[in-house]
């Protein structure tokens, strides 16, 4: 139950980084950070959560770790596919609410 908990965190903690990293140019810094800034939160939440590092946990936690980065990449794309003014950070684009592009 518990790394059942802790993948459905990292997944929905890294949509907005997937959606940072897809808005930036490839292997620049921003995409490394955008990528490796949730590690160590990730780090953490196996720590303290009990789950520790048995094999079997890498397979949730990777899994959850790139669906949530690979569908932040999939909603900064929808947007900027219906003419969407975007930036690269979610939560701002979603608190000032996208405006279409004309």
């Amino acid at each position: 139950m518990k790394l059942a908990f802790i993948s459905v965190l990292v997944f929905l903690m890294n949509i907005p980084f997937g959606y940072w990293r897809a808005n930036v140019k490839k292997f620049s810094l921003q995409w490394v950070l955008s990528i490796h800034l949730p590690v160590p939160v990730i780090i953490l939440l196996r720590i303290y959560s009990g789950i520790g590092f048995a094999w079997y946990t890498y397979v949730f936690l990777v899994a959850a770790f790139f669906l949530g980065q690979k569908l932040g990449g999939v909603i900064l794309n929808h947007a900027k596919t219906n003419h969407f003014e975007v930036s690269s950070c979610l939560l701002m684009d979603m608190i000032h609410g996208c405006r279409k592009v004309h």
